[in-house]
């Protein structure tokens, strides 16, 4: 695809940075249905190993200390990357409003270039029922 065909999303997409890349992708695998089951399934399993399967050998019996300090962890790197996520939504949005815009003034400069054209032609057939209607006449 060349520059010419390509969209204004995939010409945005293509300047973005290796980080803001990263943090599309984490957004949109942490805000699905797959990641929420999968985060409970290796909570249960968690759970499982150092109640039951370890017993007493667990490396984190119940209370679950260690699980509590990855979770808290977790909470705080997420809370990072959606903000990142917002600021670049943001961005984007304001960007396409200004496409939009954009886009808006030069379809308005053109109506008012057709409605120039229009009201020519509508005052040049005023001008030929005029000459029709003297010829008829004469």
């Amino acid at each position: 695809m060349t520059e010419e065909e390509a969209t204004w999303h995939e010409a945005h997409k293509a300047t973005l940075s290796r980080g803001e890349r990263a943090a599309d992708v984490m957004r949109n695998s942490m805000g699905s249905w797959r990641f929420v089951a999968g985060f409970i399934v290796f909570m249960l399993l968690w759970a499982a190993m150092n109640s039951w399967v370890l017993s007493s050998r667990g490396w984190d019996p119940y209370p679950y200390i260690l699980l509590n300090l990855f979770l808290s962890m977790l909470a705080g790197l997420q809370g990072a990357i959606l903000l990142i996520a917002a600021k670049r939504q943001d961005a984007i949005a304001a960007a396409m409003a200004q496409h939009d815009y954009d886009t808006d003034l030069q379809a308005k400069a053109e109506i008012e270039r057709l409605t120039i054209i229009n009201n020519e032609q509508l005052e040049i057939l005023r001008e030929l029922r005029v000459l029709a209607g003297q010829s008829a006449r004469g």
